[in-house]
């Protein structure tokens, strides 16, 4: 492994290392840094928690020069809470050279102000969300990324997902000639790559796959919820572990704020982050993880990309997302930096498909329950018990081996017809099973629940 001195840095960038508490470079830092320095374009692809914020900051903190007026460049993220954590980062490259001038730019944030700004003097790098700087720059003309000749766009894959592209794109084609950008990101969706080829001359390609040294060791229990919802399962299986940090993912931001309104109404003190809370709900969740105020977070798998806590020990995953990668990201969030973790994943019927996915992936799930005060195993998933052969197959059986002493016209379709309702009749005598198990479900949880209440 390489050490950062090997990449022959400038006194300040290696001061900048130093109060960053970087010992050696991440993967992604090793191959990203010494190329990102020599000005050549990058496009980095690994998993959250492998420094790609720092490789392309100390890259920056190398080339930018503070002696020199103007805009050299633009950091664009998504979300505005993942803007606000890159500068936070990025403040350490001020301590390191005090001449240094970067500034945040972010929807919610008073626009006159940053207008004055702006228009007092120029930052050397701007972070920012792809819509303010755009805002500023094209509308209200006070922030010059004319100027400047490196572009980031950091988390490229969520960036295409909230579909601000466009804004880039309205900036970036009239950035300096000669432009260098570096995209750095999870996932390399299809959607993106026209984008990327649009604006990168030769890139190098850094990919740290999920099989890298920094891979975490992570347990996956599936926890079935039978006919429960989400949080009246998670209510259940809190006892049965006590975590510091725990990331409860949902699917939608619906869900999380529904899952988030129930373990509030179970007793449980929550933070939730996701799209649809208001810019002060959403920097009030952010003040409480960054001082770890509570212990459960609930969240969309975006939103999550804006939380960067080594501390979180658990996942709990509400069911599976339609992209399984995602799946990979939630589970990786519990163990950071080679540290092992946790990752319960509830489930329903219906996301059979998606747990056999990923058990050709490789996964190796664990399926458990959590009763009278301890962890139980369950038989693997998928297995079924032998059953005896019923009536009803013997009966197809019959058909399918039955030999005709003369073939008559048509035999063929008979012998579908006859099977089919054979079928049908099989498909009613389950339907009925299942509404007579979900009639006794539903009695025996009013039956707990009156006694709970004290009317019996």
């Amino acid at each position: 492994m390489k050490n950062f001195e090997d990449f022959n840095l400038s006194k300040k960038t290696e001061e900048f290392i130093r109060l960053a508490q970087f010992q050696k470079p991440t993967p992604i830092q090793q191959e990203a840094i010494p190329a990102a320095v020599r000005g050549k374009d990058i496009i980095g692809l690994s998993r959250t928690g492998t420094g790609k914020t720092h490789a392309y900051l100390i890259p920056l903190m190398q080339r930018v020069d503070s002696a020199q007026k103007g805009l050299q460049a633009v950091v664009t993220a998504p979300t505005r809470e993942l803007a606000a954590q890159i500068f936070e980062k990025a403040k350490l490259m001020q301590e390191a050279d005090p001449d240094l001038r970067i500034k945040l730019l972010v929807g919610g944030m008073d626009r006159q102000k940053d207008i004055k700004s702006l228009q007092a003097a120029q930052p050397h790098i701007v972070i920012g969300t792809p819509g303010r700087i755009k805002d500023l720059f094209l509308n209200a003309g006070v922030l010059r990324c004319d100027e400047a000749g490196i572009l980031v766009v950091d988390e490229a894959d969520m960036t295409l997902e909230f579909g601000f592209l466009p804004d880039i794109d309205a900036f970036a084609g009239r950035m300096k000639e000669g432009l260098q950008m570096m995209a750095f990101s999870a996932t390399m969706p299809e959607a993106l790559k026209p984008f990327l080829k649009k604006y990168m001359h030769h890139p190098l390609t850094v990919r740290i796959d999920e099989n890298a040294p920094l891979n975490p060791q992570i347990r996956h229990i599936l926890v079935p919820c039978r006919h429960h919802t989400y949080a009246q399962t998670i209510l259940s299986i809190l006892p049965g572990f006590m975590p510091y940090v725990c990331l409860i993912f949902a699917n939608t931001r619906e869900d999380a704020a529904a899952i988030a309104a129930e373990l509030r109404a179970g007793g449980i003190a929550v933070s939730e982050l996701h799209g649809d809370m208001e810019s002060r709900k959403r920097k009030q969740a952010m003040r409480e993880l960054a001082q770890s105020e509570h212990t459960y977070v609930v969240c969309t798998d975006l939103a999550a990309r804006g939380i960067d806590i080594d501390a979180v020990t658990h996942v709990i995953s509400c069911g599976f997302p339609e992209d399984l990668e995602y799946y990979i990201h939630r589970a990786g969030r519990t163990a950071r930096y080679g540290k092992d973790g946790i990752c319960y994943a509830l489930y329903h019927e219906e996301d059979d498909a998606a747990i056999r996915s990923l058990m050709r992936r490789g996964i190796h799930f664990e399926h458990m329950r959590y009763k009278d005060g301890e962890w139980q195993s369950l038989k693997d998933y998928g297995w079924k018990r032998s059953r005896p052969e019923s009536d009803e197959e013997k009966k197809i059986a019959m058909i399918l081996t039955r030999k005709n002493a003369k073939v008559k016209p048509g035999y063929k379709k008979k012998k579908a017809a006859e099977i089919e309702k054979i079928r049908r009749k099989q498909k009613r005598a389950f339907i009925r099973g299942k509404i007579q198990e979900e009639r006794k479900a539903v009695y025996k949880e009013r039956q707990r629940a009156k006694r709970e209440s004290g009317e019996e």
